[in-house]
């Protein structure tokens, strides 16, 4: 099981790997970038815990069912 520490810890270690990898550019939107490389797997992988049941989903990501559908719906996830 991954605990909060060590999903930190990746973050961590991947935005340093992209800030290397950058290789004197200038970085943009990292915040956004972020949330879009982890927000879709997050969703799938509670929902397929779920066994796709949305509102328990919904729940257990603190989350309005409605804004859940939404997320789904930006993230082509059926």
């Amino acid at each position: 099981m991954i605990k909060e520490g060590e999903i930190a810890a990746c973050v961590r270690k991947a935005l340093a790997d992209y800030f290397t990898d950058l290789d004197g550019e200038r970085p943009c939107a990292i915040y956004d970038m972020v949330m879009g490389s982890v927000e879709k797997p997050l969703l799938e992988v509670v929902l397929n815990h779920t066994r796709g049941n949305q509102t328990r989903a919904a729940e257990l990501l603190g989350l309005n069912r409605n804004t859940l559908r939404k997320k789904m719906k930006e993230h082509g996830i059926t």
